[in-house]
């Protein structure tokens, strides 16, 4: 028994040294932990149970049948963070790049398998060079295997994907189907086609870090939705985002303990500038809402213009959308309409209650919005808004101008609750250019065409500016004082906890793409 234990032992140790003391200092250099480093981080103390760490791949070509290191260069298994469940996948760049083959995906697989079965989160530690190149057709069917489940799993478990080292080719797919990104700042990057097959094919010089970096990829393309400034950061964010959503998407997320008092925040009522054209930070207001310090935000440094987050209310987890006046006075576009639907949309798929700020002059005019389709963009944060079943309501602040009030959670789309602060303003368009087009023929006529236009536009700020029409017509519940506003959405979220909502039977509808 004596002897077979040593041999066990032996596997074991030469599972744990991946590919060897010489390749882990190599990362450690690099400023990289390890895979079995980055789980340790994210798992509880002691909570870790490994699977298939004596599993060897079955290449035989290109001299690999004397190249076999056990593990196969992925970590797999499940464990706890914060005490729940969590299955988790680290990629070993000390074996092989951990470049994927046949049974490393097979690996990965099988505990995807797992956390559907059992209804809980997979995270993905990704640091690996791509597909095994040595196993051809074998490797790229291990990528299409985890893409199908990938798929599969999308909105019925969170899947969160950390990008930890390299991430090429066929490998970004994966995390892109998952439901968040986080990229390590500097030795992480994401691309399609690398550097070198860039300058041969369109002759552009350009970085790893300028092609496919956590910086690019967290303002450019909104491909990463956190940035992480090292490894330990990644992980402690990671852990963050777990605590605001459920584990699969037939339950809620953790509610926090949490001591009712005074709910009234008089700051609110000092936040809005008396000039209905300057700008505030709508994060103020989030703030002041929020519980203290939990607002955790989604996607900070892409389209500014609109701001996406978890926050709790009374312990409980919310979903926050907000127009962000502070840039681009807070309008629509392409980019801040995708990033919104998107969110939208887990929030939805997790019941996670959905809260929306409203202060929106409109879409986005121009040739370079209408022509890369702010049309079909606009209708994709339209259309995950319609579509959401979950407790919604809506806080209209300032304005709320033309297609985008309706956009933005209106009631005409299903939201639950709508409040709006006395400094709201609903309308067709602002009232300048609501008054050139309405009495275009007086002011053209007018002597003094200046003074004319400016006694239209208070005739129109008159009666339209204010939300006491929508009010009057039942398209906003109430009217409510800002330093109020904790305390309505608390009871009216409270209100809404059991809503049943259902849609027509389908199998799925045709969101624009």
């Amino acid at each position: 028994m004596e002897a077979k234990r040593q041999k066990l032992q032996k596997f074991i140790d030469q599972a744990l040294e991946g590919g060897g003391q010489k390749r882990i200092e190599s990362q450690h250099k690099k400023g990289k932990l390890t895979a079995r480093e980055r789980i340790a981080l994210l798992m509880d103390e002691g909570t870790f149970e490994e699977i298939g760490m004596l599993k060897l791949h079955r290449c035989t070509d290109f001299g690999m049948a004397d190249q076999k290191y056990y593990g196969d260069g992925v970590v797999t298994g499940y464990g706890k963070v914060n005490g729940r469940l969590t299955y988790v996948f680290a990629q070993d760049f000390t074996v092989f790049g951990g470049s994927l083959s046949e049974t490393h995906a097979e690996k990965i697989c099988r505990i995807m398998d797992l956390a559907m079965q059992n209804g809980a989160p997979v995270i993905g530690l990704n640091d690996s060079g791509g597909a095994r190149i040595q196993e051809g057709v074998n490797s790229l069917g291990g990528y299409a295997d985890l893409f199908y489940r990938n798929t599969l799993a999308s909105g019925v478990i969170p899947q969160i994907s950390a990008i930890t080292g390299p991430c090429a080719g066929g490998a970004v797919y994966s995390p892109a189907i998952t439901d968040f990104i986080m990229m390590v700042e500097g030795n992480s990057y994401m691309f399609v086609t690398g550097p070198n097959v860039v300058k041969t094919v369109t002759h552009e010089d350009v970085t790893f870090e300028e092609l496919g970096g956590a910086s690019t990829h967290a303002t450019k393309s909104g491909v990463s939705h956190f940035t992480a400034s090292n490894g330990v950061d990644c992980i402690q964010k990671i852990k963050k985002l777990l605590s605001y959503i459920p584990q699969n998407c037939e339950e809620t997320a953790p509610v926090y303990p949490y001591n009712p008092g005074d709910e009234s925040r008089p700051a609110l009522a000092t936040i809005m500038p008396d000039n209905p054209n300057q700008s505030y930070d709508i994060r103020d207001v989030i703030e002041q809402v929020a519980d203290t310090d939990s607002f955790f935000e989604v996607h900070q440094d892409y389209a500014g213009n609109i701001v996406v987050g978890f926050a709790r209310l009374a312990g409980r987890s919310i979903g926050i959308v907000a127009n962000q006046p502070a840039v681009l006075a807070g309008v629509l576009d392409i980019e801040a309409s995708r990033k919104a639907g998107r969110f939208v949309r887990f929030c939805d798929a997790f019941n996670v209650p959905l809260l929306v700020f409203e202060d929106v002059p409109g879409f986005l005019p121009g040739t370079d919005q209408e022509w890369n389709g702010i049309i079909t963009n606009g209708a994709k944060l339209l259309y995950a808004f319609c579509e959401a079943t979950v407790p919604r309501v809506t806080v209209i602040t300032r304005k709320a101008y033309g297609g985008a009030y309706d956009v933005m959670n209106s009631k005409h789309i299903g939201a639950d609750m709508n409040f709006a602060w006395p400094t709201a303003e609903i309308a067709v368009m602002g009232a300048k250019g609501a008054a050139e087009i309405i009495f275009k023929k007086e002011i053209d006529e007018a002597d003094d065409k200046e003074a004319k236009l400016q006694e239209k536009i208070d005739e129109y700020t008159r009666k339209f500016a204010d939300p006491y029409r929508a009010a009057f017509r039942g398209f906003v519940d109430e009217v409510i004082y800002p330093e109020d506003t904790r305390i309505r959405l608390i009871r009216s979220f409270e209100m809404l906890e059991n809503k049943v909502a259902k849609l027509p039977r389908k199998k799925h509808g045709n969101i624009p793409l």
